[in-house]
């Protein structure tokens, strides 16, 4: 019988919010909530250019994983961050990011000024 997340270590319930974060879609989605208050699926539908069945197994993800809520409203459904501090993690995470880019970058301009193999160096 599996544990409950309040009966695992914390390493491993960190680990499954981090599955819930491994796909490019949901990033996308987690970011479009990050700049809005909630966003209509017609709209996040839109911006990530995924068929409905996509979107909603994506979403279903995010709701499991406790990132995002929905909200129905007539034939409406709004999604909005579960907490705000959802959009704070993907800022430090872009941040990093960046740096990582950034630093791969200085890295590959050293390995390009280096000569061919079986050239001397100047």
């Amino acid at each position: 019988m599996p544990l409950s997340d309040a009966h695992r270590p914390l390493y491993e319930v960190k680990a499954n919010l981090f599955k819930g974060l491994a796909h490019p879609f949901r990033i996308r989605i987690l970011e479009l909530l990050s700049d809005a208050d909630e966003v209509s699926v017609a709209r996040l539908g839109e911006e990530t250019g995924l068929e409905a069945s996509h979107l909603s197994q994506h979403l279903s993800v995010l709701r499991r994983h406790r990132l995002v809520v929905s909200e129905r409203r007539a034939s409406h459904v709004y999604y909005r961050l579960a907490d705000r501090r959802t959009a704070e993690m993907l800022a430090v995470a872009r941040a990093l990011l960046l740096e990582i880019v950034r630093s791969d970058g200085e890295r590959i301009d050293e390995v390009d000024a280096l000569p061919a193999l079986g050239q001397a160096r100047p």
